[in-house]
């Protein structure tokens, strides 16, 4: 486990998760880790090594088999994957769901038929029942956060890749989330647009906002991150400030995933 010495926002405890797909190992192992307010964590690692059903586990879109969560004061375990989800670990699930925000790969991800604005404000009025001004003046306050004040009135289909994608990082932060969670928020973009998501994720670290992003963003990570998970296999197997796991890597199988990196312009000692 991560122990950090400050207090943690985020606790797991030996999360397991498969699937019945035959596998004989399960998509996450025994993943333990804790993060503390604040942080910005990137998650890499090997296409199909968990990082995305991790985050999904982590937002209870997955129930997870076995372990332990906790964000905040809301917590979820289970004992394994024989004991039937009762209203309480549900109740707990969908409590986590309202704590954790996520914003996917894929950045068509916007009700096509509401505009910008109403695609922000329809969480905080069905889900949190605020009343139609105050979710209005929230969403106008993100849509300028994230630099589309202009556009509250556009529909999805009139937006570009990186554009949907902030407003769709401005849908997430409608709820208010104790954490918010990216699964690879730029790979479908055209590169010319990646830098003004990253440049969001960048301003609400800087407002404190805890972050957790599964990307293959590496300079973004090494630069913005506070420390770097690797993944590989549905496990943790190294964790360390960017500087120093892109330098000096101490694990086998990180050395050999940072080679692919050497050449583009990073220095990865290996």
């Amino acid at each position: 486990m991560v122990n950090l010495p400050e207090a943690s926002l985020i606790v797991i405890e030996n999360l397991c998760k498969s699937f019945d797909d035959g596998a004989e190992a399960g998509v996450l192992n025994n993943i333990s880790i804790n993060i503390k307010e604040g942080d910005l964590v990137s998650l890499i690692g090997p296409s199909g090594c968990g990082k995305s059903t991790f985050l999904r586990c982590l937002n209870c879109l997955e129930l997870l088999d076995s372990g332990y969560i906790r964000v905040g004061d809301v917590e979820l375990s289970r004992k394994s994957v024989t004991q039937k989800p009762d209203e309480r670990m549900l109740d707990a699930a969908h409590k986590m769901r309202v704590e954790v925000g996520m914003v996917f790969q894929g950045y068509n991800s916007l009700f096509p038929h509401k505009t910008v604005i109403q695609n922000i404000m329809l969480g905080p009025l069905v889900v949190k029942k605020t009343p139609e001004p105050e979710a209005r003046e929230t969403a106008v306050k993100l849509l300028k956060k994230v630099g589309l004040e202009s556009l509250a009135n556009k529909y999805p289909s009139t937006l570009s890749g990186g554009e949907s994608q902030r407003a769709a990082i401005a849908r997430a932060l409608a709820m208010n989330p104790k954490v918010m969670l990216y699964d690879e928020p730029t790979s479908a973009l055209d590169p010319e647009l990646v830098g003004e998501v990253l440049q969001v994720m960048k301003d609400l670290d800087s407002e404190g906002m805890t972050q957790i992003i599964v990307t293959h963003e590496m300079q973004f990570a090494r630069d913005a991150s506070d420390y770097i998970v690797f993944m590989d296999k549905g496990e943790i197997v190294e964790f360390d400030d960017g500087d120093v796991l892109f330098t000096n890597p101490k694990n086998s199988r990180t050395k050999e995933f940072l080679r692919h990196f050497t050449g583009t312009g990073m220095a990865v000692n290996c």
